[in-house]
C-alpha cells in the first residue's frame, strides 16, 4: 500500500483516537498530563491532515501542458446555467483533488417567458448557440413535469435558512450518458440533504459539514455518483445524484444519451445540481483532470445559460421512455399509444 493511501487512513484513525480521548476527559480523569492526552494527539491529527492534503494535491496536479479537450455529449437536456466553470479559471473548484481540475457545476434554469430568464425580468437569455443540429437550442424547450418548479430560488442572507429539494428545478432532472461507455462505479445510497443556500446554512457547510466529509473521504464529498469508462483512459464523473435514482450498475454498458440517473443534492453541496468532470483514471484519490467540451455547447462560462434539446427531439427515445424500458415497463411507443409530437407507429 502506497504512502498516499496510508496517510489518510492514519489520519482517520487518529481522529477516532482524539475524539475518544476528548470524551474520556469529560467522563473520567485520564492518567497523565493534559498535554499528553489532548494537545499531543491534536497536533498529530493536524500534521496528518496537512500531509494528506499535500499528497492529494501532488497526486492530482497536472503534469505538463494539458491535452486537447475530449468532446462528449452534454449530460443533461433542457435549459441550464454553468457555475464554477473551467472556462473562467483552472482549477475550476480551487483544487486539483479528486481529478476535478476541469470540473463544472450546472443548475437548471427553465425559462418563465419567451426570452426571459427566471428571476431576472427583462434580462433576456444568454444562451450559447449550438453548432451541432443534434443539440441546437430550441425556441420552445421541452417542458418539465407539471410538479417541477419553474424558477430557481435565490440565495438568501438569513431566511429561509434551508429549503426542500423539490423547490429547485434541477432536483430529479434526468442525467444522460455522455458517450458509449462502461459503468465503473454506481453509488446512490447517501441521503439528499436540505439546501445550504443561506448565509447561516453556508457557514455551517463550510465550517462544520465540509471538513467532516473531507475527513471521511472522497465518496462523502461527491455524494451519490456514477463513474463511466469512456475508453482511451478517460473517465466521466457525475456527482451529487439523487438517492435511489440510478438506472445502472457497475459493469453495465450504456449508450450515448441513455438515462442513467437523476440530479440530487447529496454530498458536499449547497443546492441540487450536477457536478461533472473528466479524469484519467477511475480512482478519485489518484486521478488527474482531463479537459472536456460538450458537443454543440462547448464549455459554458460562469453564469452562462445553454439549452440542449431532449433526446426525443433528436429522433431517439426520451429519457422517461428509457427509464421505463430499463425498469421493464412498456413505453408509450411500445404500448401502441401515440407520443406527443409523433404519430402513432412512426
Amino acid at each position: 500500500m502506497s504512502v498516499r493511501r496510508v496517510v489518510p487512513i492514519a489520519m482517520r484513525l487518529s481522529w477516532l483516537v482524539l475524539i475518544a480521548l476528548a470524551i474520556g476527559e469529560f467522563v473520567t480523569d485520564l492518567p497523565g498530563p493534559g498535554w499528553a492526552t489532548t494537545l499531543l494527539p491534536a497536533l498529530v491529527v493536524l500534521a496528518l491532515m496537512v500531509a494528506t492534503m499535500s499528497l492529494q494535491a501532488r497526486a492530482a496536479a497536472p503534469r505538463g501542458e494539458p491535452g486537447p479537450p475530449v468532446e462528449v455529449a452534454p449530460p443533461v437536456a433542457g435549459r441550464w446555467k454553468a457555475l464554477n466553470s473551467p472556462a473562467d479559471k483552472v482549477p475550476s473548484h480551487g483544487t486539483h483533488a479528486y481529478g476535478q481540475t476541469y470540473a463544472i457545476d450546472i443548475v437548471a434554469e427553465p425559462e418563465t417567458a419567451e426570452g426571459e430568464a427566471p428571476g431576472r425580468p427583462g434580462a433576456g437569455p444568454a444562451t450559447r448557440p449550438a453548432a451541432d443540429p443534434a443539440t441546437r437550442p430550441q425556441a420552445d424547450p421541452a417542458p418539465r413535469p407539471e410538479t417541477a418548479p419553474v424558477t430557481r430560488p435565490a440565495f438568501r442572507l438569513f431566511w429561509p435558512v434551508v429549503r426542500r429539494n423539490r423547490a429547485f428545478p434541477a432536483f430529479g432532472a434526468p442525467l444522460l450518458a455522455v458517450a458509449d461507455a462502461t459503468v465503473v462505479v454506481a453509488s446512490d445510497g447517501q441521503r439528499d440533504h436540505l439546501s445550504r443556500n443561506s448565509l447561516p446554512a453556508l457557514a455551517y457547510l463550510m465550517l462544520a459539514e465540509a471538513p467532516v466529509r473531507s475527513i471521511v473521504g472522497a465518496h462523502r464529498i461527491i455524494g451519490n455518483h456514477v463513474i463511466l469508462d469512456l475508453g482511451g483512459g478517460t473517465y466521466a464523473v457525475y456527482a451529487h445524484l439523487r438517492r435511489g435514482s440510478l438506472r445502472v450498475r457497475a459493469g453495465d454498458r450504456v449508450r450515448a444519451g441513455q438515462g442513467i440517473g437523476r440530479v440530487g443534492n447529496s454530498g458536499n453541496t449547497t443546492e441540487p445540481h450536477l457536478h461533472f468532470h473528466l479524469m484519467d483514471g477511475p480512482d478519485l484519490d489518484a486521478a488527474r483532470g482531463v479537459p472536456f467540451t460538450w458537443r454543440g455547447v462547448g464549455v459554458p462560462a460562469n453564469g452562462e445559460t445553454f439549452t440542449v434539446v431532449e433526446p426525443e427531439e433528436r429522433g431517439g427515445q426520451s429519457t422517461e421512455e428509457q427509464a421505463e424500458e430499463q425498469a421493464g415497463r412498456p413505453t408509450e411507443q411500445q404500448a401502441g399509444r401515440p407520443v406527443e409530437g409523433r404519430a402513432a407507429g412512426s
